[in-house]
Order: C-alpha cells, then sequence, then structure tokens
C-alpha cells in the first residue's frame, strides 16, 4: 500500500499460521464466557487489551522494518491478558461496562514491552501474558485485581463445549508444534506434588465456594481447572520462551510443575494459588538455557547419562541419590503447606447448640433468591433459600435463649467474629444493669444475596436483608418481665460456615 507517498509492504498471516489457530481457540473461550459462562469481564475490557498490543506492535514493527505486519503475537498477548485479567467490581453480566479498561490496557501493554525491553540474545526472556500477568497481581493486589477462577461453572452443555475446545484446540496445536509431551509433562508433575499437598490437609478460599475447598476437592478442582489447562497448552509452551532440546524441555516443564507447587502449597486463598502457579513459570524462564546447556545433545549430556557397565556400585548409588532427591523434594512441598494448614486448622468446629428452640416453619415467608447465590456451586439455593432462613431463625432464637440464661458459652453454636463479640458484650451489659434482655424477630420479608468483603479471594459469605418486627422484652434478674417494646426492625444478617458445616451468624448491619 502507499503510505505517505511510498510503497509499503503489507504482510498478512497464512491460514497455517498456528498463531491463527490459537486465536480462534482464545476467541471462542472469550465468546463462551460472554454467552455462557458469566466471566466477569466486559467486551470493552477485553477489546482495550487486545487493540492495545495490536497498536503498539504495528507501530513498533513498522519503525524498525518499514513494513505494515499483521500483529498476530501482540493480540495473542492481549488477548490471553483479558482471559486471565479481572477487575474486582465487574460483575457477571456487565457485558459493555468501561469500569477497569484502562487497566487492561496498561498490562496488556506493559506486558508486551517486555518483549521488547527485556532480551538476551536477540530473543525475549519471559512469556509477555504471563509475566505481566504476574507483575499486575503482585503490584496492584487482590483489592483491585484477581485472575480468572479455577472454577467455571457447573458441569453442564457449555461447559463440555469449553473443555473440547480447550482439549482438542490445544492437543492439536502442541502436537503440531512437538510440545504436547511437554504439556503432559507439566501436568503430571503438578498433579503428583498437589497430591502430596491435599493429603496433608491444605485449604483455601475461593470466591466461587461457600466453604472452604480443602483435601482431595482442592486437588480436583485445582487439576481439573480449565486455566490449568489454557496454561499448560498456550502458555508454558510458547516456543519463543522454553528450552530448544526436546529432553530438556520436558526436564523444564516438570521444573516448572516443581516450583509452581511449592509457591501454591503456602497460599490459603485461591487469589494466592493462582498467582503460584503463574508465577513458576515467570522464576524458571530467565534460566531455560541452563537446562539446553545441561540435557542438550552435548557433552555435559553424555557425561550425565554415560552408565559403565561394569561399575554396579556407581549405578546403585545414582539410583539412591536419586531417590534420596525425590523423597526430600517430597517433604520439603509437605512443608511448604504448612502456613495454608495452619490457618485450615486453626478454626475449630463450632459446637452443636446444647438448647433446643422451636421455630414455625409456616413465619417464614418466601424468600427471594439472587441469581448470584446459585452460581456459587452450591445447594442452598435449591430450596429457594428456606432451609437457611430457618436456620437463621434459630440461630437468632438460641441468641435470645443465651441472653435470658445470662449464658454467653450458648453463642458459639451460631455466632462468629464479629457477631460473636457482640453478643458477648450484651450479656455482659446485661449482667452489670441487672437485667436479661430477650429479642424476638417476626420476619416479613427476607431476601437471600451474596456478600464479599474487601476481596472476593477471601469468601464470600450469604446475607439475608431482612424486613419486620422486633419484640424486646426486659426482665429482671428474677426473670420478671418489666418492660416490652415492639419496634420494626430492617437489618442485613451476614452468615457464613466460618467453622464448618453449620451457618454462622458473623456480622448484622441496619439498613435505612
Amino acid at each position: 500500500m502507499r503510505l505517505a507517498g511510498r510503497e509499503v509492504p503489507v504482510i498478512l498471516p497464512t491460514l497455517r499460521d498456528p498463531r491463527l489457530h490459537l486465536a480462534a481457540v482464545i476467541i471462542s473461550i472469550h465468546v463462551l464466557g460472554q454467552v455462557a459462562l458469566g466471566f466477569r469481564v466486559s467486551v470493552p475490557q477485553i477489546l482495550a487489551a487486545i487493540l492495545t498490543c495490536a497498536l503498539v506492535e504495528v507501530i513498533v514493527t513498522y519503525l524498525q522494518s518499514g513494513r505494515l505486519v499483521w500483529p498476530a503475537s501482540a493480540m495473542l498477548t492481549g488477548s490471553g491478558v483479558a482471559l486471565i485479567l479481572r477487575v474486582v467490581g465487574t460483575e457477571r453480566g456487565d457485558h459493555w461496562s468501561w469500569s477497569g479498561w484502562h487497566i487492561f490496557a496498561l498490562v496488556a501493554g506493559l506486558s508486551l514491552a517486555t518483549k521488547y525491553w527485556i532480551r538476551y540474545r536477540d530473543g525475549h526472556v519471559f512469556n509477555p501474558s504471563n509475566v505481566g500477568l504476574v507483575a499486575s497481581f503482585l503490584v496492584l493486589g487482590s483489592r483491585r485485581v484477581e485472575p480468572l477462577d479455577f472454577w467455571w461453572a457447573p458441569l453442564d452443555g457449555w461447559m463440555v463445549i469449553a473443555y473440547f475446545i480447550i482439549l482438542v484446540g490445544g492437543m492439536i496445536i502442541t502436537r503440531r508444534l512437538r510440545l504436547l509431551a511437554m504439556a503432559t509433562v507439566f501436568w503430571v508433575t503438578l498433579a503428583t506434588g498437589l497430591a502430596l499437598v491435599a493429603a496433608s490437609g491444605h485449604c483455601m478460599t475461593a470466591a466461587w465456594a461457600l466453604g472452604p475447598v480443602c483435601d482431595w476437592h482442592f486437588w480436583w478442582i485445582v487439576m481439573s481447572s480449565p486455566e490449568v489447562l489454557i496454561f499448560l497448552f498456550f502458555m508454558i509452551t510458547d516456543p519463543k520462551t522454553i528450552p530448544g532440546d526436546g529432553r530438556a524441555r520436558l526436564l523444564f516443564a516438570a521444573a516448572i510443575g516443581v516450583v509452581s507447587t511449592l509457591l501454591i502449597a503456602p497460599q490459603s486463598t485461591e487469589f494466592g494459588a493462582k498467582v503460584g502457579l503463574l508465577a513458576g513459570l515467570v522464576l524458571l524462564s530467565p534460566v531455560r538455557n541452563v537446562f539446553d546447556r545441561l540435557l542438550g545433545a552435548g557433552p555435559v549430556w553424555h557425561r550425565l547419562t554415560a552408565v559403565p557397565s561394569a561399575a554396579p556400585t556407581r549405578v546403585f548409588a545414582r539410583g539412591a541419590l536419586m531417590g534420596a532427591s525425590i523423597v526430600v523434594l517430597a517433604a520439603v512441598i509437605v512443608l511448604a503447606g504448612g502456613p495454608a494448614r495452619r490457618s485450615a486448622q486453626a478454626a475449630v468446629e463450632a459446637p452443636a447448640p446444647t438448647v433446643n428452640v422451636s421455630v414455625d416453619t409456616d413465619s417464614i415467608p418466601v424468600v427471594t433468591v439472587d441469581d448470584g447465590v446459585a452460581a456459587l456451586n452450591s445447594d442452598v439455593a435449591a430450596d429457594d433459600g428456606r432451609a437457611l432462613a430457618l436456620a437463621l431463625a434459630e440461630n437468632l432464637a438460641i441468641e435470645s435463649e443465651a441472653r435470658r440464661r445470662s449464658d454467653p458459652s450458648l453463642l458459639r453454636a451460631v455466632d462468629h467474629g464479629e457477631r460473636l463479640v457482640v453478643m458477648e458484650r450484651r450479656i455482659e451489659g446485661d449482667a452489670v444493669a441487672k437485667r436479661r434482655i430477650v429479642e424476638a424477630y417476626s420476619f416479613e420479608s427476607l431476601h437471600l444475596r451474596a456478600i464479599y468483603g474487601a476481596s472476593t479471594q477471601l469468601g464470600p459469605s450469604l446475607g439475608f436483608d431482612a424486613e419486620g418486627t422486633l419484640v424486646q422484652v426486659t426482665y429482671d434478674e428474677d426473670l420478671n418481665e418489666v418492660a416490652r417494646e415492639s419496634t420494626p426492625f430492617a437489618t442485613t444478617f451476614i452468615l457464613n460456615q466460618a467453622t464448618g458445616d453449620r451457618w454462622l451468624i458473623v456480622s448484622e448491619t441496619s439498613r435505612p
């Protein structure tokens, strides 16, 4: 084409370009995420990342070579960033939200810039989207950004399609590039390492789970995660940022699996686990040439693999050393998971209620339930929230009985955190005032919704927006009634499975 009065070569991609095939897979997942899987990312955010990378690549390539080249690699970088990155506050269904678009553009642009700024021997050191994402998560933190969830949605028809696209597309592309074995080695290594972590009693909190994700459930969620499949098919197998020798690539993949396991093991939140997974590649990319030197077809490799037939003692010593190394590595992985295990063990199971209360089920009104509750992969919404509403009513009745008896020990069966402290102080105040107050709630409306704290990675709670009438009866120390007051109330009761299977009241917030 003619540009500024001169002929400029224009280079477009060919249909055989593997980058187009990879782009087709990623774009298909983006489309599924928008129309069926409820990804918390908007179209403007996706386009901001892709177009920023495309524009930067076109300009840089033109200035360097005087040609206009289709920015296939750059658009993959932007698309990869948009697939993994999430801005806190973007909700499901916000398809056209512009909130946080500048973060997507900035992270994508800086990711691509590492390809030009961080180089060694005429090649870039890091996978651009990988290093940019890890840097953004560490710098901005979980209150502003977070990675794509491990768990996407229940295994329905849409999820089957998503798995099919990722698995088939990934296998075709990696097999064509002769990298399928590398992807398989990584998965097997990570699966083995996380099996040790899970067996030792690991737990993590997640935005999509109402309680901790522990033990083998944790292992299955991570190892069957579409995000892990995307990482192994399309990120660690970037031909530009892996060793050149086939044997070196296999060891490189195994090393990434080990390092990622060690980084995931101490994490007690999904945010930390996902950053640990991605960071394994970031840490090993700068030393990939070491793998080529050790295992490439050269004298070092021959010395390592040479086994004299007349030296059985040496063969035994090498086998013993390898076995000992595996045992030590397994021990290190288990020890690395210590912080997460201690965090899980710190939560003591709430005791069973030692007092029986009677709640009339007919007094529970029809509960309205937000769609977000059902999206949390829970059966809470299966009965339209009535069972949880009954649990709330029983908890409130036991609180009142604790105040009537002046017995704070009853509270630990129904309260946790802030609510437990508040109710214990109320009982202490009753004792000082030489009175006992019993509260009875009569619900007129209940609306159930998901509630997140400062970071969704700390896990959700469930909140009942409740309205009705509160009757407060005041007794003296001999339990003689001295006053009775009836007032309307509008409040939000927040419940959480903080210590096990029981739903406990963790806080209460008054509403106007």
